[in-house]
């Protein structure tokens, strides 16, 4: 497959011939500012379809949507005829419009009018033509503080600069760009390979997803939040990732990485990674030899130790029947040991360097409620 993309530098360009990269069956031709229409005879050369993504969405005056627009659209599509005879062969073209162009705001008529040129073309040429009218994309590489809210807001919130929110409750739809890609991706390969309909379809990327400028706002800030209180939001499905995602593609080098609190003391140290708000939290701790940490139990909560570093001894004494159990487990060796409510439990470093091990609680630790309470292990040997 071989697809000429127009507006390769712009955003939803740039994301697309990234996916494309990563296909060894597919190869692409762009056309950007610095070509210009009488390179397009030659760039057509073996392509298969053409995604038309150029455009304007916010010129310094309002003449220029029409010109970026329409314009464009109708010299690109008259260049693209006029090698329909030579090569014998009319190509199928994806546009990329807006949901604007359901009203009647200069940018939204540009891109209705930009639409109608690429229906006529197909209804000449007898081939497929696919029209996506897509809501507001959202994503990495997007311009901030130029018509992307989401974009704007980002880049703002991470550098700790002010946001403008006009009106909290105002809706807006939205699509994530990788959704956008994967969308034209497929289709284009449906059009090259002549498995799509000829004619005029209007298509749509899905998911869309509908949130307000508050919420937004509010989950930009929550994010940002989340490196001091370490209790991250529910970044692993949906929106609610896509956004995550598109917020940190917005920092800036210098915030790549965020230090934690460490509590140390004459044991080694305990340092919390990260909390969920329902499925408990992340952290380490070291021991130095010979030393042994825990020496409680719980009712209801339970962890999974990971001995990553080191040789350890874990104890258990059932709260009930005095039972005592031990295993040893070591860095070399990745083993979970898992804790149970009603056994008090302790570990001991058993080797001759300093031990570390990754600790996951099922719950966020409570100093109000703690349910952690003090009992001493009692190993086989000491108990003799």
């Amino acid at each position: 497959m071989k697809l000429l993309i127009t507006g390769a530098n712009g955003f939803v360009g740039k994301n697309l011939t990234v996916h494309l990269d990563e296909m060894k069956d597919v190869d692409y031709v762009t056309f950007t500012r610095q070509n210009t229409l009488d390179d397009v005879p030659s760039l057509l050369e073996g392509v298969d379809c053409v995604v038309h993504l150029a455009g304007v969405n916010r010129p310094e005056t309002e003449d220029e949507f029409a010109k970026g627009n329409v314009d464009l659209t109708q010299a690109l599509l008259s260049k693209i005829e006029s090698t329909i005879e030579s090569t014998g062969r009319a190509r199928s073209i994806i546009y990329s419009s807006s949901i604007q162009a359901e009203r009647s705001n200069p940018y939204g008529v540009s891109k209705l009018n930009a639409e109608k040129a690429v229906i006529e073309y197909g209804t000449r040429n007898d081939v497929a033509v696919r029209v996506y009218r897509l809501a507001n994309v959202f994503g990495k590489w997007c311009k901030p503080n130029y018509n992307s809210m989401v974009a704007t807001f980002c880049h703002n919130i991470c550098r700790d600069l002010p946001i403008q929110v006009n009106d909290e409750s105002a809706e807006v739809k939205l699509v994530y760009v990788d959704d956008v890609c994967v969308e034209l991706i497929g289709m284009a390969r449906q059009m090259s390979a002549n498995q799509a309909a000829k004619g005029v379809t209007y298509r749509e990327v899905e998911p869309v997803y509908t949130a307000t400028v508050g919420e937004i706002a509010q989950a930009l800030s929550d994010f940002k939040a989340s490196r001091t209180s370490l209790v991250t939001e529910r970044v692993g499905d949906g929106f609610t990732r896509k956004l995550y995602s598109t917020y940190i593609s917005y920092l800036p080098r210098e915030s790549f990485s965020y230090k934690v609190p460490k509590y140390g003391d004459e044991r080694g140290v305990f340092v919390e990674m990260l909390k969920t708000k329902d499925s408990g939290q992340f952290s380490f701790f070291t021991a130095h030899p010979g030393i042994t940490r825990g020496g409680h139990y719980h009712h209801t909560k339970n962890e999974k130790f990971l001995v990553i570093k080191g040789q350890a001894r874990f104890c258990f004494r059932h709260m009930v029947t005095s039972e005592i159990h031990e295993l040893f487990t070591d860095g070399n060796t990745p083993e979970i040991v898992e804790t149970a409510p009603g056994w008090s439990h302790d570990i001991t470093n058993v080797g001759d360097d300093e031990m570390v091990v990754m600790l996951w609680a099922n719950e966020i630790f409570d100093r109000e409620n703690p349910d952690t309470y003090a009992a001493p292990v009692q190993p086989p040997e000491l108990s003799e």
